[in-house]
C-alpha cells in the first residue's frame, strides 16, 4: 500500500478541560486533506500518545476513520514498549476501519535486535494492516539496524519504515536493501529532501501541519526533475520547520495551528504550552496568511 508523500503526524486536540475535542478533530482532519495531506497517523508522539488512554485512541481512530470518509488512508498509532498490548490495540483499530498501523520501536525496556524483531513479527501476525515501522533513537532509546530493518521488510505486511535517526547513511542502506516495494519517509521535516535525494518517497511530517502544500510543492519540484526550484522550496521553508521544534513537541505546532484559527487547543502534562516570549518568537516565522487569530 502507497500512503503517498506527505503525511501528517496529527496533533490531538484537546477541549477546555484537557478531554479529546472530537469535533475539533473532525475539524482538523478536513483542514489537513484541504491543505495537502495524503495521509494521517492517529495518536502517534505528535498526537500526544503516551497522555491518551486506550479508550481515547480508539475513539480517535473511530473519529479520524469516520471524518476521512476514504478520502485518504488514515495510519494509528499502536506501537508500545509492551508486545501483547500493541496487538490487542492493532486489532482494536482494525476492526475500527483505520488503512494501517505505525509501530514505534520498544522504548524503555531496551530489548536486543532480535527481540525488536521478534516484537514487530508477532504484531505483524497478528493482523492484516500494512505496517510503517518507526525508528526514532532520540525518544526510543535504542536504535533500529538497518539489518534488522531490512530483514522486517521481508515481512508482507510490514511495508514502511519512517526514519527519524537523522542518519542518511542508513537509510539509503535500507532503501539499497529492502525489497522495491518497501517505502521510506523521513521522520524529520528538515530533512525532507535530502531523504528524497537518496531514494525516500516523502514525510511523515509536524509541519505540514501549516505548510503542508507548501511542502507538496517542494516534493514535486524534486520528484518532476525541478532540483534547484525544490531546493528554493526546502531553504525557505526550513526557518520554520526549525522553528516549530523549539519547545517540546507538539506545543509549538499547537500554538500554531491556534494562531492560523485552527483550534485545537492546550496539552496535556507533563508538556507545557509555550511562554508568552516563545509564542512572540514562533509567530515571527509563520506567514502572514498563517495567522488569522492571536492566542
Amino acid at each position: 500500500m502507497k500512503f503517498g508523500q506527505v503525511l501528517t503526524a496529527m496533533v490531538t486536540p484537546f477541549d477546555q478541560n484537557g478531554e479529546v475535542d472530537f469535533n475539533a478533530t473532525r475539524r482538523l482532519v478536513n483542514y489537513l486533506i484541504d491543505n495537502g495531506t495524503d495521509a494521517i497517523v492517529v495518536a502517534g508522539t505528535t498526537g500526544e500518545s503516551p497522555t491518551l488512554t486506550t479508550e481515547e485512541k480508539i475513539a480517535l481512530f473511530k473519529v479520524v476513520v469516520d471524518a476521512s470518509r476514504g478520502r485518504i488512508p488514515v495510519i494509528a498509532g499502536t506501537g508500545s514498549n509492551n508486545t501483547r498490548a500493541s496487538i490487542s490495540l492493532t486489532k482494536q483499530a482494525e476492526e475500527a476501519g483505520v488503512d494501517g498501523i505505525m509501530l514505534v520501536a520498544p522504548y524503555y525496556n531496551k530489548p536486543s535486535q532480535e527481540g525488536m524483531y521478534q516484537h514487530f513479527k508477532a504484531i505483524a501476525e497478528s493482523t492484516t494492516l500494512p505496517i510503517m515501522l518507526y525508528n526514532i533513537p532520540g525518544r526510543s532509546v535504542v536504535h533500529l539496524a538497518v539489518e534488522t530493518i531490512v530483514r522486517l521488510s521481508q515481512i508482507e505486511n510490514i511495508v514502511a519504515v519512517k526514519e527519524a535517526s537523522g542518519n542518511l547513511d542508513a537509510m539509503a542502506a535500507v532503501i539499497s536493501q529492502a525489497p522495491s516495494d518497501f517505502t521510506l519517509y523521513s521522520g524529520d521535516d528538515s530533512l525532507t529532501l535530502p531523504v528524497l535525494a537518496i531514494g525516500g518517497a516523502g514525510v511523515v511530517s509536524v509541519a505540514s501541519h501549516i505548510i503542508g502544500n507548501e511542502m507538496q510543492e517542494m516534493i514535486n519540484h524534486f520528484k518532476n526533475g525541478r532540483v534547484q526550484e525544490a531546493a528554493s522550496c526546502h531553504r525557505s521553508l526550513l526557518p520554520l520547520m526549525k522553528a516549530l521544534f523549539t519547545a517540546p513537541n507538539p506545543a509549538p505546532v499547537k500554538a500554531a495551528l491556534n494562531m492560523n484559527g485552527v483550534e485545537v487547543g492546550g496539552l496535556r502534562l507533563p508538556l507545557l504550552p509555550l511562554s508568552d516570549g516563545e509564542e512572540k518568537a514562533l509567530k515571527a516565522f509563520l506567514p502572514a496568511s498563517k495567522i488569522k487569530t492571536l492566542i
